[in-house]
């Protein structure tokens, strides 16, 4: 991360206790042979409709789809703002949701940016965290993808009890046509990823590359943007005895330099 941060670290949000998070991967081998088949399912099934899907649709409508799924989902950021005891970003999320209801046409468009209202997502996981649950193992879940211990409950927790998408599967029968929405979101997010995938490709270690990127996200999201750098740097393995930034680029460049294809799009 190339962005400054700050060293005061946030002990307390909202007055809920934040758990430190941990730096190992004892479950390494199955996480990798899941990351393996979960590449191989992406590979056959999910990026070619990802791409067939950008094929057929411009940025204007994918970021009116985007807009919309984004929307649509923020009553789960609203229920965990108020788990976590955090009315004001309730209020902000709530205004937002509506403003893009109405005056954005069902939230195919985002009059509420331009008003100011900030975009948060938030979630069970985070809610755990803030309320002082040890992150736990990392964890690679087959067919979803990263996760941890303590972050894999938001999976059920929001999608039962606040995901819209999900509630409208589960109340409405269409021959399996209700899941349509769920799938369709599915779609959008991975074909939003496509645009990222150089990164993973030039990557010394792919697996290394998801797990700690996703770790940092989360970081990220649980200090609301500004993590203290003494939990980055023990993230990264910085503080540890006897690390060498320049052994680890110039490993880097030796893998870059074997695989001059790897930066390419497949």
């Amino acid at each position: 991360m190339s962005r400054c941060l700050t060293v005061l670290a946030i002990a307390l949000l909202a007055g809920c206790a934040i758990a430190k998070p941990r730096t190992d991967d004892p479950l390494e081998k199955y996480n990798r042979e899941a990351y393996q088949f979960n590449t191989a399912v992406d590979k056959v099934a999910v990026r070619p409709v990802a791409l067939a899907y950008r094929k057929v649709t411009n940025p204007p409508v994918r970021r009116s789809f985007s807009d919309f799924f984004t929307n649509i989902r923020m009553p789960v950021t609203v229920a965990n703002d108020l788990l976590q005891a955090r009315p004001k970003q309730a209020l902000q999320s709530t205004a937002r949701f509506l403003v893009n209801l109405t005056l954005g046409i069902g939230g195919f468009f985002d009059p509420a940016s331009q008003l100011g209202l900030p975009i948060e997502d938030n979630d069970f996981g985070i809610t755990l965290a803030r309320w002082g649950a040890p992150e736990g193992d990392f964890l690679m879940l087959p067919l979803l993808g990263p996760t941890t211990v303590r972050d894999m409950w938001r999976i059920p927790v929001d999608s039962y009890f606040f995901d819209p998408l999900t509630l409208f599967a589960a109340n409405h029968h269409y021959n399996g046509l209700q899941y349509a929405p769920q799938a369709m979101y599915l779609v959008t997010l991975r074909s939003r990823a496509i645009d990222a995938e150089s990164f993973l490709q030039s990557a010394y270690d792919p697996y290394v590359f998801i797990r700690d990127a996703y770790r940092q996200q989360r970081l990220y999201k649980l200090y609301d943007g500004n993590p203290p750098a003494a939990l980055i740097e023990r993230m990264q393995g910085l503080d540890n005895p006897g690390f060498d930034p320049d052994e680890l680029l110039e490993q880097q460049h030796d893998w870059e330099k074997s695989h001059p294809k790897s930066g390419s799009p497949h």
